[in-house]
């Protein structure tokens, strides 16, 4: 009787975390190693966040919280959703949650049965299908293309539809390929949804780090389809503070709060209070973003001009803080390219859990000091 279950067996472990966790160990032995692998900003949180949750502390606000976030919180949401992504929401259809990878998790659970399908565009974030399967649903690819720039085809996403489609997941800018979709693709994927009555994940946790274009939510063109799901974790340097947000229809948002509610119980209190001073103190918070917007610009153009110097292929990104490589130059699969550039002291990601074959991740958020140096051992490995 004893032994685990089929669904926890099945489950393949993120492939960004195990990597990133490598290269930390490695590093952690003395190891000379550049890591372009966290999906984390290298920047502090901003002082006017970590003193709000000193004074959390200082006030006693350490108690458990509502499932779906304190109620202040919730409030201030509602007026971010409305402000800077032009959604219509009360703060009764906003959640907060343990990150904003909770916030997919609870979604799927809350959404789908067994059987029922949900289109991914790849390439993808690793955990979308692997959420997908542990909710009993069935992922489907719809690839996006290097030569295309990644960006949609809304005709290559109809025809994956089938009766048994429940959700389309949408991420922009995206991760793994830093691409940002224009608003038309947007709007045409959510005209989909409306016409064949499917929900539309918004996963719009880079928002705020786009050089080029501008950012569009499309929950705003089908509200009762789509559930806009976000995070303080990118924007805010927030990352180990675990808290993520997400709006849409009250039913859903009910019940993904249920989910919660037997599960994490509720995001870290203290964790909340200071996300709340990062959304309301928008002055302090705006200084900061523009700051890390900038030099996120500049790491980005410094890799990809070394990059084409080096004679090595990559899609330029327009947003988030990533870059996808092409690795046969290296070697014949993404897994040893990868192998042979830790052997010369970098750490990259490969492709392979994000469905882009012939890839690797280079994430650009660390020094400069650094990309100059794991482009250096680049030029090493190729010789």
């Amino acid at each position: 009787m004893r032994g685990l279950s089929q669904r926890v067996k099945s489950m393949k472990p993120s492939a960004t975390v195990a990597v990133n966790a490598k290269a930390l160990e490695l590093k952690r032995k003395g190891v000379d190693l550049v890591a372009l692998t966290a999906g984390e900003p290298d920047f502090d949180t901003p002082e006017h966040v970590k003193e709000a949750a000193r004074r959390a502390l200082a006030q006693g606000k350490t108690k458990y919280a509502p499932p779906a976030g304190i109620p202040e919180l919730r409030e201030a949401l509602a007026e971010k959703f409305r402000r800077e992504n032009g959604l219509e929401v009360t703060p009764e259809e906003t959640l907060v949650t343990v990150g904003g990878k909770q916030a997919l998790f609870n979604l799927f659970q809350a959404i789908l049965d067994p059987g029922d399908e949900v289109l991914v565009l790849s390439p993808y974030w690793v955990s979308y299908p692997e959420m997908v399967r542990f909710a009993g649903g069935v992922p489907v690819e719809v690839p996006t293309l290097p030569e295309e720039g990644f960006i949609p085809d809304p005709d290559r996403v109809r025809r994956a539809i089938t009766g048994r489609t429940k959700a389309l997941v949408v991420n922009s800018p995206n991760n793994p390929t830093g691409a940002v979709y224009p608003e038309e693709v947007l709007k045409a994927l959510a005209e989909l949804a409306l016409e064949h009555d499917f929900y539309l994940v918004s996963d719009e946790i880079y928002e705020h780090l786009i050089y080029e274009g501008t950012h569009f939510s499309p929950g705003t063109l089908a509200p009762e389809h789509t559930i806009t799901v976000n995070g303080a974790a990118k924007a805010f340097a927030m990352t180990g503070w675990r808290i993520g947000y997400a709006c849409g229809p009250k039913a859903v948002i009910k019940a993904m709060a249920d989910v919660s509610s037997q599960s994490t119980t509720s995001p870290d209190t203290i964790a909340q209070w200071a996300t709340l001073e990062a959304l309301t103190n928008r002055e302090a918070s705006r200084a900061f973003i523009a700051m890390a917007k900038e030099a996120y610009r500049k790491r980005r153009d410094l890799l990809l001009e070394g990059l084409s110097r080096l004679g090595l292929k990559a899609v330029r990104p327009s947003g988030a803080f990533y870059v996808l490589m092409d690795t046969s130059p290296f070697a014949p699969s993404e897994v040893e390219a990868a192998e042979k550039l830790l052997q010369a002291g970098v750490a990259v990601v490969p492709g392979t859990d994000f469905a882009a074959f012939g890839h690797v991740r280079l994430s650009y958020a660390t020094s400069e000091e650094n990309l100059k140096k794991a482009l250096e051992r680049f030029a090493q490995a190729l010789q």
